[in-house]
């Protein structure tokens, strides 16, 4: 763990989710290649399947800036399309098995409620993704609630994680994730922004003004432990 200073003890801990709690390309591999053969199949968007690295890269972005990105020149009944088939076929690999969480996440999110802090997910995916693989994961019981841009159509993640802090009324938290856009969500907010190094789908100067960086999940705890003895 890469930290200036002890942050200071806060009352919950907002996750995104790719990058962050999934390793994403455990899922994405298979429905990158499934998505692009269906569109090309449709006539709606007739290039090769971007390497899946291309759709990783994106992870962090709204799905229409993502499709913008590596579908250059597709028409807007293509996105549209990109949209729905990337969320049946997420939701098919998740109901098959597919997709594994980083290792220690299910087991260190456990012991952080258990240290009395609530748990909440912030992501710019679509509301069933993110609810599925909760679902799948065996981790509802352990998360008071889960936001979405999909859900909330938000713009950007700061107005997503502005409207959890309103709606929960927390005054102090901590966002942990990936990338550029989680530490500013996190600055947005006035709260600090723990930048997570494990995933690589960014680019390496991505969490330069995250106020720490962890290289496991698993440091998560010990962070907490080291506010609370600050107290």
């Amino acid at each position: 763990m890469t930290t200036g200073t002890t942050l200071k003890l806060p009352e919950a801990l907002i996750f995104d989710m790719d990058g962050t709690l999934l390793e994403t390309e455990t899922l994405l591999t298979g429905v990158n290649q499934r998505l692009f053969d269906t569109l090309r199949e449709e006539g709606l968007y007739m290039e090769e399947a971007p390497p899946v690295s291309a759709l990783l890269s994106c992870l962090g972005m709204l799905l229409e800036d993502i499709w913008k990105t590596i579908m250059p020149g597709s028409s807007e009944e293509a996105r549209e399309r990109a949209d729905e088939l990337l969320l049946q076929y997420e939701i098919e690999g998740l109901a098959a098995g597919e997709g594994e969480l980083y290792p220690g996440v299910a087991a260190t999110l456990a012991a952080l409620k258990e240290k009395g802090v609530k748990l909440f997910v912030a992501s710019n995916g679509l509301e069933q993704y993110v609810r599925k693989i909760v679902e799948h994961k065996g981790l509802g019981h352990l998360f008071t609630d889960l936001y979405s841009a999909g859900e909330y159509n938000t713009s950007s993640k700061v107005d997503l994680v502005a409207m959890l802090m309103k709606k929960h009324g927390l005054t102090s938290a901590w966002m942990v994730g990936d990338r550029s856009s989680d530490i500013e969500a996190a600055h947005g907010n006035g709260i600090a922004g723990i930048g997570c190094v494990y995933a690589g789908y960014g680019k390496p100067d991505e969490l330069a003004k995250a106020d720490a960086v962890i290289a496991r999940f698993e440091e998560l705890a010990d962070m907490l432990d080291q506010a609370k003895a600050a107290v």
